[in-house]
C-alpha cells in the first residue's frame, strides 16, 4: 500500500511543478540546467526516506556546503575562537554582499559569502589530509556515502569569482583570513562543487537533526554542540535576506544553494530537501521555497508547533492470535483464529502525534503485509493528536476500505473518533471488545457453519464430547431450561456451588472483583461453553460473577441433581467430571498462554 505520505508530496510535486518562476544559476562554461528539474526527498531521524521526481540527479552542493563546513571548524576550534572571527548575526543583505562589520572586521555569519571564505581559511589540515580532504571526509559523513567534486564546475567557477576575490583579500586586510587568501577561495570553491542529490541532501539534513549523527550509517558526523549552533545560525541567517519571512513562515532552520538545492531541518524529527533549478531575486529555488512552505504548513512543521523530539508512537505491535481476546471459544473455532490470527494486528500507540510520530505509525500501517485485514489501534494512551495526524489516519482508513481492509479504533475518549468516518472505522471502548470483533469477523471469514452457530445444544457441547451419545441423552434429560434477559445476574460471588450451566445461546460475562474492590471482567463465554464452579466441598462458593449480555438460553443440572446421580449412577457421574475437568484444564492451558503473551508485550 503506498504511503499517505508518498501519495501527499506526489500531489504536492504536481502542484508545485506549476510554478514557472525564476532563472536558474549559470557561470561561464558551465552546462545547461534543465528548468524542469524537481524533487522532494524527506528523511526522519530513523533514516526512512520518502522521495519523489528529480531525487538522484547529482548537482553542485554550491552554499549549501556552508554550514557543514562551519560545523567542522567549531567542532575544531571551539565556538569560542570561531566567534572571535565570524559572528552570529542575521545581515539583512544578499548572500555575496561585500560587508564586514566596521570595527572588528567580523563577517555577519557564517552563511554569507564572507563568513564561508572565513571559515575555510581556518580548517587545517590533520594526519596527512589536506583542508579539502577533510571537508570531503566531513560532507561524506553527514550524507552517508563518498560525494565527488566536479574539476570541471570548479575552474569554471574560479574564473568567475571576481567578488569572491574581492571578499578574501579584504577580510585578509583586517586580519580575518591568516593565511593566503586565495587559497581559502579555491578551498571554499572546491567544497561549493562538491555533487550531490536531493537524497543525499535529505540524509545531510536529517543528520543535523538527529543531533549529527547519520541516521542510516549510525556514524557521528557532528557532535551536538556543533549542531546546536549551526542550526540556530542556519535558522537565523540561512536563508540570507528571506530570513525573517523563512522563520515566520516555514519556522525551520534551513539552508539554500545557487545550484537549486534546499535543505530544511526539523530537529529531532526530519530532514526536508528539495532541487529546483530556478532561482528567485534571494538566490533561493522558487520550487523550494514553495515546497517548504506547503510542507511545513500542512505537516504541521513548523518549530513552534512540532517541539518535542521525534520518536516513534508504536508502543507495542502484534497479531490477535498472540493477545486473543477472554471470550471463551469451541476447540473449532480456537484452531480456526490460531490459524487466521495473524489477519488481525493491535497496534498500541503512546505519546504524541505530531509530525515524528505519526509518521512512525503511517510508514507501519502502509508497510503491512497484504493478508492483514484488520488492524486495531489503541489510541487509549495519546496525549495529543495533531491536525496532519488525523489527515494521515483519514487517508488510511479510507485506503484500507478500497482494499477491503478495515481501520479499528480503541478510543474510550473519542481523541480520534469524531475527526473519522464511521463508514470506514470501527471504534470500541476497550482493546478486549475489539480483538474480539476481530475474532468474530475472522470466524465469519473463515469459519465453518459449526464454529460460528448462534445456537450449541449440550449434545453438541465440546465440554462433553469424550461421553457416548446415551451418556449426554441421559444427562440432558436431568437438565433444566433457563433463559435470561440482558443484564441478569445468574451467579453471584459467594454463593455455593449451584451446579455446571451449558450455555445454548447467547453471551455470559464472568467478573471479578480485584484487591482494590473494582470489577475486573474475566472472561466471556459463547454458545457451547460451560461454567459453574466445579466444587465438590460444602464450603466452597462462587468465585466471580456470571451476568447475560444480551439474551441467554442455559441448560442446568443442578447441584441437588449431580449429588443425586453420584449415588444413583456412579459411572456416568465419574464419566461427567472427567469430561469437565479435561475441559477446564483445556481452558486454563489456553489462559495461561494468553497471559504469557501478554506479559512479553
Amino acid at each position: 500500500m503506498e504511503s499517505p505520505i508518498t501519495a501527499y508530496l506526489h500531489q504536492l510535486h504536481d502542484q508545485i511543478a506549476q510554478l514557472r518562476e525564476g532563472t536558474p544559476y549559470r557561470i561561464g562554461a558551465r552546462g545547461a540546467v534543465d528548468p524542469d528539474d524537481f524533487g522532494i526527498a524527506l528523511a526522519t531521524v530513523d533514516g526512512y526516506v520518502y522521495q519523489v521526481g528529480t531525487t538522484s540527479k547529482e548537482f553542485s552542493l554550491q552554499s549549501l556546503s556552508k554550514p557543514l563546513s562551519y560545523g567542522l571548524v567549531l567542532a575544531d576550534l571551539g565556538i569560542e575562537s570561531v566567534d572571535a572571527k565570524i559572528d552570529v548575526e542575521p545581515s539583512g543583505d544578499p548572500f555575496n554582499e561585500i560587508s564586514l562589520d566596521p570595527e572588528t572586521g567580523r563577517p555577519a555569519n557564517a552563511m554569507i559569502n564572507a563568513g564561508a571564505l572565513a571559515v575555510v581559511s581556518m580548517i587545517k589540515g590533520s594526519g596527512g589530509r589536506s583542508a579539502i580532504q577533510r571537508i570531503d571526509e566531513t560532507y561524506a559523513a553527514f550524507a552517508g556515502r563518498r560525494l565527488r567534486r566536479s574539476t570541471r564546475a570548479y575552474q569554471s567557477e574560479l574564473r568567475n569569482s571576481d567578488r569572491n576575490h574581492a571578499l578574501a583579500y579584504l577580510l585578509s586586510s583586517v586580519g580575518i583570513i591568516e593565511s593566503r587568501p586565495t587559497a581559502a577561495l579555491e578551498t571554499y570553491l572546491r567544497q561549493c562543487t562538491v555533487q550531490v542529490t536531493c537524497r543525499d541532501l535529505a540524509m545531510i539534513a536529517a543528520t543535523l537533526a538527529n543531533g549529527g549523527t547519520n541516521p542510516e550509517t549510525g556514524a557521528e558526523a557532528l557532535s551536538i554542540e556543533a549542531v546546536e549552533r549551526v542550526l540556530s545560525v542556519m535558522m537565523t541567517a540561512g536563508m540570507y535576506d528571506d530570513a525573517g519571512d523563512w522563520v515566520s513562515n516555514v519556522g525551520m532552520p534551513a539552508k539554500s544553494g545557487v545550484g537549486g538545492g534546499v535543505i530544511a531541518v526539523l530537529p529531532g524529527q526530519a530532514g526536508l530537501a528539495v532541487y529546483s533549478p530556478p532561482l528567485d531575486p534571494h538566490g533561493n529555488s522558487v520550487r523550494g521555497v514553495a515546497t517548504c512552505r506547503r510542507v511545513s504548513r500542512d505537516m504541521e512543521m513548523h518549530f513552534v508547533r512540532a517541539a518535542r523530539a521525534g520518536r516513534s508512537a508504536i508502543r507495542s505491535h502484534h497479531t490477535i492470535d498472540r493477545e486473543p481476546s477472554k471470550t471463551r471459544r469451541t476447540e473449532e473455532a480456537s484452531e480456526i483464529l490460531a490459524e487466521h490470527g495473524h489477519r488481525a494486528v493491535v497496534i498500541e500507540l503512546a505519546g504524541d502525534l505530531y509530525f515524528a510520530g505519526t509518521e512512525s505509525v503511517v510508514r507501519e500501517l502502509s508497510g503491512l503485509a497484504d493478508d492483514v485485514e484488520f488492524v486495531v489501534l489503541d489510541v487509549h494512551r495519546l496525549d495529543e493528536v495533531s491536525r496532519v495526524a488525523l489527515d494521515m489516519l483519514r487517508r488510511i482508513a479510507e485506503q484500507f476500505a478500497a482494499e477491503g481492509r478495515r481501520l479499528i479504533l480503541v478510543d474510550p475518549d473519542e481523541l480520534l473518533t469524531p475527526a473519522l468516518s464511521a463508514e470506514t472505522v470501527a471504534t470500541f471502548d476497550s482493546r478486549e471488545l475489539a480483538i474480539a470483533h476481530c475474532e468474530n469477523q475472522l470466524l465469519l471469514r473463515y469459519g465453518t457453519p459449526d464454529s460460528q452457530r448462534a445456537r450449541v445444544p449440550v449434545m453438541d457441547s465440546p465440554a462433553l464430547s469424550l461421553l457416548e451419545a446415551e451418556d449426554i441423552t441421559a444427562l440432558t434429560a436431568l437438565m433444566h431450561l433457563r433463559s435470561y434477559a440482558d443484564g441478569d445476574v445468574i451467579r453471584r460471588v459467594g454463593q455455593r456451588f449451584g451446579g455446571v450451566f451449558f450455555i445454548l445461546t447467547g453471551r455470559i460475562l464472568t467478573i471479578a472483583t480485584d484487591a482494590g474492590g473494582n470489577r475486573v471482567p474475566v472472561a466471556t463465554l459463547t454458545a457451547g461453553m460451560t461454567f459453574g464452579d466445579l466444587a465438590l466441598g460444602e464450603e466452597d462458593r462462587q468465585e466471580t460473577t456470571a451476568k447475560a449480555d444480551g439474551p441467554v438460553e442455559l441448560m442446568l443440572l443442578d447441584a441437588e441433581t449431580i449429588e443425586t446421580l453420584e449415588q444413583a449412577r456412579p459411572r456416568l457421574a465419574v464419566q461427567l467430571w472427567r469430561a469437565l475437568a479435561r475441559d477446564a484444564y483445556a481452558h486454563a492451558e489456553q489462559y495461561a498462554r494468553t497471559v504469557a503473551a501478554r506479559v512479553s508485550h
